[in-house]
């Protein structure tokens, strides 16, 4: 028996399959295993709306901490400086100054810039704003991804659905307990403020309303372990969390949890020249409006470090680190629709799948060892390869399988083995017609090549634009496709070739027709 290029490359594509495929079809604890979707295990299905117009606002209030920051380190002072959703409005002591604020603001993207005299006025084209809209979606979407990812969750799906819906699936959900924590983690702004305290007017902070902070550029806001508890800040932040690089859970000198963050090069130069010119004053953290913690500035503090204790649990510290690294949302989301899968909807999904699934694959083997006799064996051979190898690839990727994806396999299996049936009657034909085994398998492949690239190209080209396309489920189903066509052109043309060239000689010993092929003579 002498093997050839093609049953070597079968070989290894067999023991490639059982290697990686063995996790999932054993439940080993080692190794990369197919993940089960929402439809096969249970969990939690949200869709989700995005309040565009509240991004619009941050961004302004951004900017207007930017302004503020700019003038300071150039020394440029500004008589009154206030913004709202439309835009920044400022106020300069020095008319010498405008240029120079000028110049600041027209760096800014869809910048509309007007100055009167000392006052310069700036907002946000329509098409900036738009475009901010829907960055604040692409920017959700990404987030909750990340803070899905960090919090464990095992391929979780988060698609955009419509102009501003976001699709959320979370699998492996079984409990209200996690179905709470990960709606809270979801949803969690997780926007970090630090924000100078009005020292000036802070003793009538009881007595005071908001619009008569407001009118002092100041704005109320509540301590975050009592709420009985007021701050009175500046409205303007001395920086916000777009500027923190990382978040971690740490612990006090008392062991209670505490978070420790990181701020970029820009925000370390802001939280230092703040500090350095703000000693004996206060600082208030701010998260999510509310004021975890307002030390006094004893000296200047540089390395753009900080933390926020407060009075949470680890798991608590710890999904509020998530969330922190994770960036916080432009704009706030909420919940539109929300539907939960029982896992004992998800086993009686999994077993009409697999009746479905093995009850076909029995019935194909068996038509064909009934049919083709040994011919239809290899063809067994072939397919039961190509379902390891589908099964094995999906686990390597950490793929997640579901109902549309099981119903993917099930279609590539009648499409592998027709590859067969084609190839098969082919070389029956031939054989009929007198040739010799070795031109009749070798013709029988050659002219059965047209027809079953035709199929499977015209088929992986609709696999690919239903990925392209579709979302959630239909991805899944368009990812089995295509590697089942991937794998069943290794298997079902290259594999039994070799083995045929291999059987060749006794075939041909044998000249028995109707054991090999199931036709006489």
């Amino acid at each position: 028996m002498k093997l050839n290029y093609r049953i070597t490359l079968f070989a290894l594509a067999i023991v490639f399959g059982i290697f990686f495929s063995a996790p999932s079809l054993f439940q080993m604890q080692d190794g990369k295993k197919v993940t089960l979707g929402l439809d096969l295990q249970g969990g939690l299905h949200m869709l989700l709306g995005v309040k565009t117009e509240e991004a619009l606002k941050s961004r302004i209030k951004s900017i207007a901490a930017s302004v503020k920051h700019f003038s300071e380190r150039k020394d440029i002072l500004i008589d009154t400086l206030s913004f709202d959703e439309d835009g920044v409005t400022l106020t300069l002591l020095d008319k010498d100054d405008v240029k120079t604020i000028q110049s600041f603001f027209r760096e800014i993207e869809g910048a509309i810039v007007v100055v009167v005299d000392e006052k310069i006025s700036f907002s946000l084209s329509d098409e900036e704003i738009l475009k901010t809209q829907q960055q604040a979606i692409s920017q959700a979407i990404e987030t909750i991804r990340n803070r899905l990812d960090q919090f464990g969750l095992s391929e979780p799906v988060v698609a955009r659905q419509g102009e501003e819906k976001i699709l959320v699936q979370l699998a492996g959900i079984k409990t209200t307990e996690e179905e709470q924590r990960a709606r809270e983690l979801i949803s969690r702004a997780a926007k970090l403020e630090l924000m100078a305290v009005d020292e000036d007017r802070i003793a009538r902070v009881y007595s005071m309303s908001q619009s008569e902070a407001a009118s002092y550029g100041d704005v109320i806001l509540e301590d975050a372990a009592n709420p009985n508890v007021k701050h009175l800040v500046r409205e303007i932040p001395i920086l916000d969390g777009s500027m923190l690089t990382d978040a971690n859970v740490g612990f006090d000198e008392n062991n209670r949890p505490l978070i420790s963050f990181s701020l970029n090069a820009e925000g370390a130069e802001i939280f230092g020249d703040f500090t350095g010119r703000s000693v004996g004053k206060r600082l208030a953290v701010v998260l999510d409006g509310k004021v975890y913690s307002a030390p006094v500035i004893n000296e200047r503090i540089g390395g753009g470090s900080g933390q926020i204790s407060g009075n949470y649990s680890v798991l608590e510290a710890k999904d509020l680190a998530i969330a922190l690294r994770s960036g916080s949302l432009l704009a706030p989301i909420y919940l539109m629709e929300k539907r939960s899968v029982g896992p004992s909807l998800g086993a009686d999904s999994i077993k009409a799948s697999l009746i479905a699934l093995v009850g076909g694959f029995v019935l194909v083997i068996i038509f064909m060892v009934v049919y083709y006799r040994i011919a239809g064996i290899i063809a067994n051979i072939a397919l039961i390869a190509n379902l390891l190898i589908i099964l094995a690839v999906m686990s390597l990727f950490g793929a997640t399988l579901t109902l549309p994806g099981m119903a993917g396999i099930v279609l590539t299996v009648g499409m592998a083995v027709d590859a067969n049936v084609i190839i098969s009657e082919r070389i029956r034909e031939l054989i009929h017609e007198g040739k010799s085994i070795h031109k009749a398998i070798e013709e029988g492949y050659a002219n059965a090549m047209s027809a079953i690239l035709d199929a499977n190209i015209t088929t992986l080209i609709a696999a690919v634009v239903l990925y392209a396309y579709g979302t959630g489920a239909i991805k899944g189903f368009a990812i089995t496709i295509s590697i089942g066509i991937l794998a069943s052109m290794l298997t079902a043309i290259l594999g039994t070739h070799g083995i045929y060239e291999i059987l060749e000689k006794r075939i041909q010993k044998s000249k028995n027709n109707l054991l090999w092929f199931g036709i006489k003579g």
